[in-house]
C-alpha cells in the first residue's frame, strides 16, 4: 500500500464541491485514512510550498492557499500517487483530460481545485506536514 496527500483547495471548498471530489476519490477505490479541514496561514503555505520559493508564482500560490479553508486528506491504495494524479488531471484545467477533477472543477491554472503529491518522498513530507506535526 502507498499513501499520498490530497488537498481540496480553497476555490473548490468555496464553491461547495468537497463532497463531489471525495465521491470521485472513493469511486476510484482511493481509501481516505485521515482528513481535516484547515485554514493555512501565509506562513503555513510558504512552509508547505517552500520548494517553489524561487519560482515566479510562489507569492500568488501562497496567497491563494491561505485565502480560505482547505481539506487535506491522506489517501491510501496500491500506486495511489499515480492514480490520484491521473484522476486530478494536469495542472491547467483547460488542458486536463475529460472526466478529470481539474477539468470539471478547476477554473484556471491557479485555481485548479486540487493538489496531489508527485512522488513518494514528496508524499512523506506533505503527509507529515499536515498529519504528524505537533502544531497541527
Amino acid at each position: 500500500m502507498e499513501r499520498t496527500l490530497a488537498i481540496i483547495k480553497p476555490d473548490a471548498v468555496e464553491r461547495g464541491v468537497i463532497g463531489a471530489i471525495i465521491q470521485r476519490m472513493e469511486a476510484a477505490d482511493l481509501r481516505i485514512r485521515e482528513m481535516r479541514l484547515v485554514r493555512l496561514t501565509k506562513a503555513d503555505a510558504e512552509g508547505f510550498y517552500a520548494v517553489h520559493r524561487d519560482k515566479p508564482f510562489f507569492d500568488n500560490l501562497t496567497d491563494f492557499m491561505s485565502s480560505g479553508p482547505v481539506v487535506v486528506l491522506a489517501l491510501e491504495a496500491p500506486d495511489v500517487i499515480r492514480h490520484w494524479r491521473r484522476l486530478m488531471g494536469v495542472t491547467d484545467p483547460a488542458k486536463a483530460g475529460r472526466g478529470t477533477i481539474r477539468r470539471e472543477y478547476g477554473t484556471s491554472i491557479e485555481t485548479n481545485a486540487t493538489h496531489g503529491s508527485d512522488a513518494p518522498e514528496t508524499a512523506a513530507f506533505e503527509l507529515d506536514f499536515f498529519f504528524k506535526a505537533a502544531h497541527r
